[in-house]
């Protein structure tokens, strides 16, 4: 099969691996949330956050959409300080499933609107797709319905891009450490990612709606076609064990360089996340492919 040259992939993608960030309404509802997935739509599309969780680490994971430097950090989203969210002053905090059990205490501080992304049995992608729309409808933000479709075009030009492959699986996998992995299984953000550009998921084992951990090194040795796509953050220590460990050394895909390392993206993330994943996988795959 014939590849496509690097020059004549990133002609085919130009334009597809960065986006211009949204312009923020000028008047527009000061807005709060616990919840990653939320966080990164509502940044994605302008919306006015004014405080949210974790916003070091969301930064490092989720690296993309930019968090303010104005937004106020709430600590830990199983804790969040609720003096911090009262003192921010939202008009409206958007929670998911997952933070629910803080409703109550939010409620008194501004109105809570619930939304979720990953339902057991439901798809995340389109979950992600149905809570943009109806977040971008609630705050009047065209771009929410922008962010939908660009993507979703994007996604369909990667899908031609990549029928020039080599049309091996991939495995997209998280160290935990040297010798565990959490795997991202078909109803994951990513495994969805994958279909939707026309590559096969190598992992064929359950998941629970993102992945299955912890799963042992050992396990990568019955897919020895499959590209192994490690997605960052992984503990440093884990990398440089592994790279130094004969059953690692041996298995195939490692002997012949199909290993992909990506930037951290964040594995509960919405469409910003799916979007990333694709753009650092189509790039990672560009240049093995074609050296």
């Amino acid at each position: 099969m014939a590849f496509l040259s690097r020059r004549q992939f990133l002609a085919g993608a130009a334009g597809l691996l960065s986006a211009p960030a949204p312009l923020r309404a000028a008047e527009s509802l000061r807005v709060a949330t616990l919840d990653w997935a939320l966080l990164e739509t509502l940044l994605a599309i302008g919306a006015n956050v004014v405080a949210a969780t974790e916003l070091r680490q969301f930064r490092e994971v989720a690296v993309t959409p930019a968090v303010p430097a104005t937004t106020a950090d709430l600590g830990l989203r199983g804790t969040p300080n609720f003096e911090v969210l009262r003192l921010a002053r939202p008009d409206l905090i958007f929670n998911s499933n997952f933070y629910a059990w803080a409703d109550d205490r939010m409620r008194p501080i501004a109105p809570v609107e619930s939304h979720a992304i990953y339902k057991s049995g439901e798809s995340p992608f389109a979950l992600a797709e149905q809570v943009t729309l109806a977040i971008g409808e609630r705050l009047q933000l065209p771009a929410a319905k922008r962010l939908t479709e660009q993507l979703s075009a994007r996604l369909d030009r990667y899908r031609s891009i990549f029928a020039a492959g080599d049309g091996r699986p991939v495995i997209p996998i998280n160290l935990g450490d040297a010798r565990h992995f959490r795997v991202f299984g078909s109803d994951s953000m990513f495994g969805e990612v994958l279909r939707r550009v026309g590559l096969t998921n190598a992992w064929q084992g359950a998941t629970s709606y993102s992945a299955a951990a912890p799963v042992g090194i050992e396990a990568l040795a019955s897919m020895p076609d499959a590209w192994i796509v490690m997605i960052a953050p992984h503990p440093a220590d884990a990398v440089v064990t592994l790279s130094a460990s004969s059953f690692w050394n041996a298995l195939p895909a490692v002997r012949e360089k199909r290993v992909l390392t990506l930037g951290a993206v964040n594995p509960y993330g919405a469409l910003p996340a799916a979007g990333r994943f694709a753009d650092l996988l189509a790039e990672g795959l560009a240049h093995a492919w074609n050296g």
